[in-house]
């Protein structure tokens, strides 16, 4: 009796523990990147499921240095720029974020919309993305931090349904571990392209600002101690961790579904989130469709909130306005502004002819483009004693991140590359 009692103890102080880092890496798998992941799958079955296995220490690494320095420094990413680097790089990342963000938002909110109508196909998809984006902006401007904060923490289960999903289809055990653990690449260009997406969608800029500032969110809410000490900064790495390997779990098991079922199928060809829901719905029978499609809705409103809430962050920072979630409307009027006018527009895609799908296109070049740049930065800062004392990285953070900077340079310049030829 006092094991199992001692067993959910442990539980929940795990389940206290855990808040930002869980929640940045669920945004992560949002539906542009269940589109992405579910087109890896289609188009090359397999192939890709060893990208899990790269993606997360390299995620990892570069989250907790973004986390690190919003715990030591007392503000986020952009405030931290803006007081050790000339205001031109500040201006240039506020320049190419903010629209790659926007283009992300609209690409999310069209995808749940567009599975929405699946689930009540009377609706217009339309109907179901401006609901989607009412009830997302009420919720974050009337709920305090800590409600939006419990509310995004236990949408997380939503995603658990990814993990049944594969096994609702008949599976090749060994061909899966081939597969995770022997990488295969093809040189031409669509491999090339759909790795450079999937880098592109699980290493992004914005979860670099919203992890630094929500971390700060964190310690005012919770009223921790001003000083940092190793507990708090050993909390906060179990926290990331444990995010970005449930977030590189998702990754796979939607890989592992579409590559199975879609692609064996002959069906190798996705371009959006309700596509592949509707081609698992004749395969691998309405279970399967239903929770993918939930899945989608689910990811959809973790990971908007934190898309708006980091463009909000950026300009908040980089002008000194008022801001945090923990404010009320009227005490940061500025900071629920620019939410609102990044949901807005990210909604008003779904009208002015730009297709999800190319939204998704150009928010990957944005993000090739903008990612290499601030990992550079964040490595500089995390290493500079004057700014991070006794908390610079590790030798082992030190080769992530520089291996996760490599990674990225080149997949920017395959972007480049595939852009213009």
């Amino acid at each position: 009796m006092n094991s199992k009692k001692s067993k959910s103890n442990k539980l929940t102080r795990f389940w206290k523990l855990l808040g930002p880092g869980l929640v940045t890496g669920a945004s992560d798998d949002d539906p542009s990147g269940i589109a992405t992941y579910s087109q890896a799958g289609a188009a090359f079955g397999l192939s890709t499921l060893w990208t899990a296995i790269l993606a997360f220490p390299l995620m990892a690494a570069i989250q907790k240095m973004c986390a690190k320095i919003g715990l030591v420094t007392k503000q986020g990413l952009t405030g931290t720029l803006k007081k050790h680097y000339p205001k031109p790089i500040l201006y240039v990342m506020l320049v190419f974020s903010f629209p790659a963000i926007v283009l992300n938002i609209g690409a999310d909110i069209a995808g749940m919309g567009a599975v929405g109508n699946l689930l009540f196909p009377s609706i217009d998809a339309t109907y179901f993305s401006v609901v989607f984006t009412v009830i997302l902006l009420a919720l974050i401007i009337y709920l305090p931090y800590q409600k939006i904060a419990a509310i995004l923490k236990y949408l997380c289960i939503v995603m658990i349904v990814y993990f049944i999903v594969p096994f609702l289809y008949k599976q090749d055990f060994k061909e899966i571990l081939k597969a995770t653990f022997i990488p295969t690449i093809r040189f031409d260009k669509e491999f090339i392209a759909i790795l450079v997406g999937i880098l592109g969608t699980t290493i992004s800029p914005y979860l670099f600002f919203w992890q630094a500032s929500v971390e700060v969110e964190e310690m005012k809410s919770r009223k921790k101690q001003l000083m940092v000490n190793k507990k708090i900064i050993n909390d906060m790495k179990q926290d990331v961790d444990f995010g970005m390997s449930f977030s590189g779990l998702v990754m796979f098991f939607i890989i592992l579904t579409t590559g199975t079922v879609l692609f064996k199928a002959g069906v190798h060809q996705i371009d959006t989130v309700e596509q592949a829901a509707m081609a698992l719905k004749p395969l691998a029978g309405n279970m399967a469709y239903l929770l993918f499609a939930i899945g989608v809705i689910g990811t959809g409103l973790i990971a908007i909130p934190v898309l708006c809430g980091s463009v909000s962050y950026i300009f908040a920072e980089t002008f000194g306005w008022e801001q945090g979630l923990d404010k009320k409307f009227h005490e940061a009027k500025a900071f629920y502004m620019i939410i609102a006018i990044s949901l807005v527009l990210g909604l008003s895609l779904n009208y002015i002819g730009i297709s999800p799908i190319k939204a998704l296109i150009y928010t990957a070049v944005l993000y090739g483009l903008t990612a290499p740049v601030l990992i550079a930065i964040i490595l500089h800062i995390s290493n500079n004693k004057t700014i991070m004392g006794e908390f610079v990285n590790s030798k082992t953070t030190n080769i992530l991140g520089f291996a996760a900077l490599i990674i990225m340079t080149a997949a920017a310049g395959a972007l480049i590359y595939l852009t213009i030829i």
